[in-house]
């Protein structure tokens, strides 16, 4: 135990000196206007070079920066929240090579190298899905691991693609990239952040230990997708993958927002919640602003990593509950611990000077003076709304309401192990949002939009906050509306069925097919015709030619007999 929390120190202070090197590079390349590409050989064989290559410009550093600062945390954070566990040691390395892998795919401007840290990050979040080895993580890591597959493979098909344009640098191919290509890398970038129809893994994967779910939606794992359609953004504009990108991530923010309404496990909400802000970030990039989809990206992982923490410490102290029906006025015993979760959950709803108003607002705006269809723009303005209803039902159970709990454990903010990295993820949540907006948009723009349009964000928020705030202050008597409606509501709580399609549809048909092919082909006709058919008829072979050889009257009579036969029949 002792060791294990030297290693979480160790690791944190190192992972912040890193952290500091690439933010002060960053910085460096903003105000300086350069980028370095290198590139270098590793090994030649007959002509053939095998190239290693990494872009080092102000995205990939600041990036790399955020990814290594909120991993710090999270590393000190799991100190105190996997204090108890025997199997520390292996969860830390996990981790580690979680945070490799990202890095990897970061700095990578070539698709193979890209694929290393891309198929390293499904790998190991599978294995930290399972890591509690239950029935439940077992499903969710097989469903993780299955929807990510997609992605891998498209992964594949593209490099293949783009070996006919000469080389896999993207970034030296602007406007050279075929529609066929570009309708792929959408592919893998909508199963990495958990795009509709590929959404049911992203709740599942809660299955993990919390300090996970901090790193994983924050930004690691679901922001791949995004960060890999951000360095492919000049060929993707004016693409069709761009339209049926925009339909299908309005769709995904919508579907978030209004299962989270439903759910009441209280770290399915948030995956929720994390779901349709990558559905905003999708929307944004679709609509070809790259850089505010980038600025969103970096504001969310500041609130979203506090979200998960704050969320972690209740259900550690609460006795390992997570169903928030059972909590209730948390305010009088875990001041901090609510205060904080509150406080990033006004960040996610965009409340004014928190990170996530900032980047969400100025989406909202943008989003409106481009020329949306109407379905995309009111998806957009009722997941706004859906985004403060859902919050502000967290907020009723944190500090509103009764206190319901019935645990044995006492409830309280002892563990300065957990409240230091929130408390440092706090003063990110404050002031991230403001000092990114700084530095990635220094230059004064102004927006002229219309008084209508400038209000309706703040109107749908204030009615979607009242709605949700309302709607838990109920008594044990009043009768269950939504039973009125049954079919509606579990169609909207199940996330559209998109986990029954995933499990019995995407997941089992291959399955299936798979097993099939198994008894069919591996343990039957090519083990008839082939390992198993070849052995049987070189032994039968051989034995004949053992038979020959062993010196006997009878077969050099028979051997005789024949030969005569053949000259008999051969001078007739």
């Amino acid at each position: 135990m002792q060791w294990s929390l030297k290693m979480n120190v160790s690791s944190m202070v190192f992972l912040m000196l890193i952290s500091v090197v690439f933010m002060s590079g960053s910085l460096n390349m903003i105000y300086s206007g350069c980028s370095y590409f290198i590139e270098w050989e590793i090994v030649t064989l007959n002509s053939t070079s095998i190239v290693g290559a990494c872009i080092l410009d102000w995205m990939s550093l600041m990036f790399m920066s955020f990814v290594m600062f909120i991993s710090s945390m999270v590393l000190y954070y799991s100190g105190g929240y996997m204090g108890s566990d025997n199997n520390i040691n292996r969860f830390l390395y996990l981790v580690l090579g979680f945070v490799m892998s990202m890095g990897f795919l970061i700095i990578s401007p070539n698709l193979v190298s890209i694929l290393l840290g891309w198929d390293g990050l499904g790998l190991i979040s599978y294995a930290l899905v399972i890591y509690y080895q239950n029935e439940k993580s077992a499903n969710a890591g097989m469903l993780t691991a299955l929807s990510n597959r997609v992605g891998d493979v498209a992964i594949l098909i593209s490099i293949s693609v783009m070996f006919g344009a000469g080389g896999w640098n993207f970034l030296f191919m602007e406007g050279e990239l075929s529609s066929f290509l570009l309708c792929f890398i959408v592919l893998a970038a909508m199963t990495k952040s958990a795009q509709i129809p590929f959404s049911a893994w992203l709740p599942a994967a809660m299955a993990a230990p919390t300090p996970v779910s901090a790193l994983v939606h924050s930004s690691t794992l679901v922001t791949a997708g995004v960060y890999l359609l951000i360095r492919f953004s000049p060929s993707l504009s004016g693409s069709v993958g761009q339209g049926v990108l925009l339909v299908l991530a309005s769709l995904t923010m919508f579907m978030a927002g209004l299962g989270a309404n439903f759910e009441t496990d209280l770290k399915k909400i948030i995956a929720l919640s994390t779901l349709s802000q990558l559905g905003v970030m999708m929307t944004i990039l679709s609509l070809g602003w790259a850089e505010l989809a980038f600025f969103h990206l970096l504001a969310h992982a500041l609130f979203k990593a506090l979200l998960f923490m704050s969320a972690g410490s209740i259900i550690h102290s609460v006795g390992d509950y997570q169903d928030i029906r059972v909590m209730g006025c948390l305010v009088g015993h875990m001041p901090l611990s609510v205060m904080m979760i509150n406080l990033a959950n006004l960040a996610l709803c965009g409340s004014p000077f928190l990170a996530g108003f900032y980047s969400k607002d100025l989406i909202l705006e943008v989003a409106f003076m481009n020329e949306l269809n109407s379905v995309c723009f009111w998806l957009l303005v009722l997941s706004t709304g859906l985004t403060v209803c859902y919050t502000f039902r967290l907020v009723f159970y944190s500090i509103s309401g009764d206190y319901n709990l019935f645990a044995n454990s006492v409830v309280s903010d002892e563990d300065s192990v957990m409240t230091y990295p929130m408390m440092v993820l706090g003063a990110g949540a404050i002031a991230g949002g403001c000092l990114l907006s700084w530095l990635m948009f220094p230059a004064p723009s102004m927006i002229c939009m219309g008084l209508g349009y400038k209000l309706l964000a703040l109107l749908v928020s204030a009615v979607g906050g009242f709605i949700g705030y309302l709607l838990n202050m109920m008594a044990v008597n009043y009768s269950l509306a939504s039973l009125k409606e049954y079919s509606c509501v579990v169609f909207s709580g199940s996330m559209w069925f998109t986990p029954y399609i995933s499990t019995f549809g995407l997941s089992s048909l291959p399955l299936g097919l798979g097993s099939k092919f198994y008894q069919h082909m591996d343990s039957g006709w090519s083990e008839y015709y082939g390992g198993q058919g070849v052995y049987s008829l070189f032994e039968k072979v051989s034995n004949r030619m053992q038979l020959v050889q062993d010196n006997n009257i009878k077969v050099y009579m028979m051997v005789l007999l024949m030969w005569m036969l053949v000259l008999i029949f051969m001078f007739l």
